[in-house]
């Protein structure tokens, strides 16, 4: 089995909340996308492969190994990439000094840690302000740095959650060509609502809603899902996107009533 990410019946609970609801999910080497509104359950969903929070229920295996385990675990973060939605930093540190603060973190070699900070920082833009202090970066640049620190480790599996909230048109531009350099050696989980970002980086999409997978597929067949459909949004992919969410939405409306 070629796949990075595999997913079985995974559920989380958070009191009687069920954020997540038995998600199957296989993904391989290239770039996922994960789209879905606001409260859909993909921050969830990330957390948990990114060995953050435990599963309430159902198999999660990383990298072919159990993160339910304290040495597989472990051995996964060292190989993992992961930028939470909001996280957290030392206003103090400068950008290389963050960005080597989790080399140290993932048990990177010492001797390979200053080339990585400084290729880290280069590839998301930011080699100019290395030295500058994380309190004075605006917030696509404190973005930025938190994108570096999730690639510093060359990772296999790399997690971003909302990596492109702050980002500038052509800061996106050039994010999404990051994301296919990523992709072509290792399994990239994009989370977003921002359908364009998707479609310009993405080999494959699922769409959750209500805690559920309720599409996989390619772009494309993401757009084909508004034909003829009167779906609202600004592109085709918009339109598909509330399309399929939609019909997912009266589907389960109708499966509740039954």
């Amino acid at each position: 089995m070629n796949d990075n990410i595999v997913i079985t019946d995974l559920a989380r609970r958070f009191g009687r909340f069920k954020a997540v609801a038995g998600v199957d999910l296989e993904v391989g080497a290239g770039v996922f996308g994960l789209l879905g509104p606001n409260g859909a359950g993909k921050t969830s969903l990330l957390r948990m492969m990114a060995t953050v929070i435990r599963p309430s229920s159902g198999r999660l295996r990383l990298l072919g190994r159990d993160p339910g385990s304290y040495g597989p675990r472990k051995e996964i973060r060292r190989r993992l990439g992961y930028l939470p939605q909001n996280f957290g930093h030392y206003p103090s540190f400068t950008v290389a000094e963050f960005v080597e603060y989790f080399a140290l973190l993932k048990e990177m070699p010492p001797q390979r840690i200053p080339a990585a900070v400084a290729s880290a920082i280069e590839r998301v833009g930011l080699g100019d302000r290395a030295r500058k202090k994380l309190r004075t970066l605006s917030g696509g640049m404190l973005r930025r740095a938190g994108i570096a620190q999730a690639i510093v480790n060359d990772p296999e599996l790399v997690l971003l959650d909302e990596p492109t909230a702050g980002l500038d048109p052509e800061q996106r531009v050039a994010f999404r060509a990051l994301l296919r350099e990523l992709g072509q050696r290792a399994t990239v989980v994009v989370s977003t609502h921002l359908v364009e970002d998707v479609g310009a980086a993405c080999t494959e999409v699922a769409l959750m809603d209500g805690g559920k997978i309720v599409f996989r597929g390619t772009p494309g067949e993401l757009t084909a899902g508004a034909e003829g459909a009167g779906a609202a949004g600004d592109a085709p992919l918009e339109r598909g996107y509330s399309a399929v969410l939609a019909q997912a939405r009266a589907t389960a409306a109708a499966a509740a009533r039954s």
